[in-house]
């Protein structure tokens, strides 16, 4: 337990603490469970938005009345012509989605939302992610590796596949799952000085 944390963190991510402890936030997690299915007509950019100020709003309605600690929450999604790509569900489906993204573009869209006493607010980023080609062998050895069974669009850019990725347009750490330079931003708005 954190002794005065100066937010509180709706997510288990191991990756989003990293992130924060990088930048010197002093978080304590609050395990949050929100439906982050994607409704109906919603778009890429409103999904991770909504979802990232759920988990912020769950987090906030489990505090007790009158906290003054606000709740960060935060979802970061793969989008592969216009179509999100979640965590996969088997080995099929991560290998599939790997073979979708070999020798293209793609967008993850990272939100970050803050509920506190004064208010709520969330700004997602957008970044551009191009991969090499990969062979199928290198798509099964990876899926093997067990790095890409929890993670969206079935890859980590910050484990072994840094190896695909030829480019990135925007914020590494939004892609990693956290989007530094936005939250930051955030969090001065809530009086929380970063740096």
């Amino acid at each position: 337990m954190t002794v005065n944390p100066a937010i509180y963190l709706a997510s288990q991510s191991p990756r989003r603490r990293e992130l924060l402890r990088q930048i010197g936030v002093s978080h304590e997690v609050l395990p949050v469970d929100v439906d982050e299915r994607l409704q109906a007509g919603e778009s890429a950019r409103d999904y991770v938005a909504r979802v990232a100020l759920d988990k912020a709003r769950t987090g906030r309605a489990a505090l007790a009345p009158g906290h003054v600690i606000p709740v960060l929450g935060a979802d970061t999604s793969v989008v592969s012509a216009g179509e999100v790509l979640g965590k996969p569900a088997d080995r099929a489906a991560g290998i599939a989605m790997l073979q979708r993204l070999s020798g293209s573009t793609h967008e993850v869209l990272s939100a970050v939302a803050l509920a506190g006493a004064s208010g709520e607010a969330v700004c997602v980023s957008t970044s551009h992610v191009s991969f090499r080609t990969l062979t199928e062998r290198e798509c099964a050895a990876y899926w093997q590796t067990g790095e890409p069974a929890d993670k969206a669009g079935a890859y980590a850019i910050q484990g072994l596949a840094a190896v695909f990725v030829t480019r990135i347009e925007g914020s590494y750490s939004g892609v990693m799952g956290l989007p530094l330079f936005e939250t930051a931003g955030l969090l001065k708005e809530f009086g929380i000085t970063v740096i």
